[in-house]
C-alpha cells in the first residue's frame, strides 16, 4: 500500500493541471474565508478607495511573490544562470538559454495561478470593488442630490457600502449604485479570466513553437528533470551523512551509535579553532572545496594525533 500511495502522490505532483486546480481551489477558499473574517469597509471619505484597493491588490502581489519564492526551480535557475559572476566563468550556450527560458515560463505560469485566482474571485464577488468605488459613483441624475453640497454628497456615497439607515429614496439610490458596482466588478472579473485563458493558450503555443524539443522529447526532458532532482537529493543526503560520519570519526575517534567503541580521540585546541572557522564552498583554487564546518583539519591523521587516543578497555 505504501509504494502504491507514493506512486499516486508522485504522479499527482507531476500533473500540472491537478496542481494548478488545487492552488486555484485553495486560493478561492482562502479568499472567501479572509473576506468574511477580516474585511470591513470603513465607509469614510478618502479611506474607502485605499482600503478596498489594498485588499484587492496587495494579497495578489504577496501570492505572486510567494509563488516565485516557493518554487525550487526558480532558485536553481538563479544559481545556474544569473549568479555567474563568481569564477570560474562559464559560457552559456544558446540551447541552455532556451531551456532556461522554458523553465522560467513554466515557473511563471504556476506562480500566477494564485494571484489571478484571487483577483478573479474578488472581482466576481464584488465586495472590495464596491467599497473602493463607492466614493466615485455618479449621482448627478438623481433629483434627491440636487440641493446637496459636494462634501455632504461624498459623505453619503462613502456610507453606501455599510448599509446605514437612510430615507427610502436614498436607499433606492444606494441599491442601484450597489448593483452598478457589482455589474462593473463582475465584468472586470470575467474579462480578467478571458484574458488569462487567452494568454495561457498563446504562451503554450509560443513555448512549444520555440522549443528545441519535439513533443515526446519535451515530455522526456520534464520527466528527466524531476527524476534528476529526486535522485540527486537522495544521493546528496546519503553522501553528506557518510562524509560527516567520516570526519566525526577522525575528530572524536568513533561514530555516533557505535556499540563497540574501543578508542576515543581528544580534539586539540587547534582542532576546535579550525572547525569553528566558516569555510567557503568550492571557491578559489581549491579543487575539492570544503563542504563542512569540520574543514579538512581532521583529514590528516598523524602519529601525534594517535598518541592522544585513549583506549577504552571493557
Amino acid at each position: 500500500m505504501g509504494p502504491t500511495l507514493n506512486s499516486i502522490v508522485s504522479s499527482l505532483q507531476r500533473n500540472g493541471i491537478f496542481i494548478n486546480s488545487l492552488i486555484a481551489a485553495l486560493t478561492a477558499g482562502g479568499q472567501q474565508l479572509f473576506s468574511s473574517s477580516t474585511f470591513s469597509c470603513p465607509c469614510q471619505v478618502g479611506k474607502n478607495f485605499y482600503y478596498g484597493s489594498a485588499f484587492l491588490v496587495i494579497p495578489a502581489l504577496i501570492l505572486l511573490i510567494a509563488g516565485f519564492a516557493l518554487r525550487s526551480q526558480m532558485w536553481t535557475i538563479t544559481g545556474e544562470y544569473c549568479c555567474s559572476c563568481v569564477p570560474p566563468y562559464r559560457r552559456i550556450s544558446p540551447l541552455e538559454c532556451k531551456l532556461a527560458c522554458l523553465r522560467f515560463f513554466s515557473i511563471t505560469g504556476r506562480a500566477v495561478v494564485a494571484p489571478l485566482t484571487w483577483l478573479a474571485v474578488t472581482l466576481l464577488t464584488g465586495t472590495y470593488y464596491e467599497c473602493a468605488a463607492s466614493e466615485f459613483a455618479s449621482v448627478d441624475h438623481y433629483p434627491i442630490f440636487d440641493n446637496v453640497s459636494a462634501s455632504k454628497r461624498e459623505e453619503i456615497l462613502a456610507g453606501f457600502p455599510c448599509c446605514r439607515s437612510a430615507p427610502s429614496d436614498v436607499i433606492l439610490v444606494r441599491d442601484e449604485i450597489a448593483l452598478l458596482h457589482r455589474y462593473q466588478s463582475q465584468m472586470l472579473g470575467w474579462i480578467l479570466i478571458t484574458l488569462a485563458t487567452i494568454a495561457v493558450l498563446v504562451s503554450c503555443c509560443v513555448a512549444r513553437c520555440c522549443s528545441p524539443f519535439t513533443s515526446l522529447q519535451h515530455c522526456y526532458w520534464t520527466s528527466h528533470l524531476q527524476n534528476e532532482r529526486e535522485l540527486f537529493e537522495q544521493a546528496a543526503e546519503q553522501h553528506s551523512r557518510l562524509l560527516i560520519m567520516h570526519r566525526i570519526k577522525q575528530l572524536f575517534g568513533f561514530i555516533p551509535g557505535s556499540e563497540d567503541v574501543k578508542h576515543i580521540r581528544i580534539p586539540s585546541c587547534q582542532d576546535w579553532k579550525d572547525i569553528s572557522v566558516p569555510t567557503l564552498l568550492c571557491m578559489g583554487d581549491d579543487l575539492r572545496g570544503h563542504y563542512s564546518s569540520l574543514g579538512n583539519r581532521v583529514d590528516e591523521d598523524n602519529e601525534e594525533d594517535r598518541s592522544r587516543d585513549i583506549e577504552l578497555k571493557p
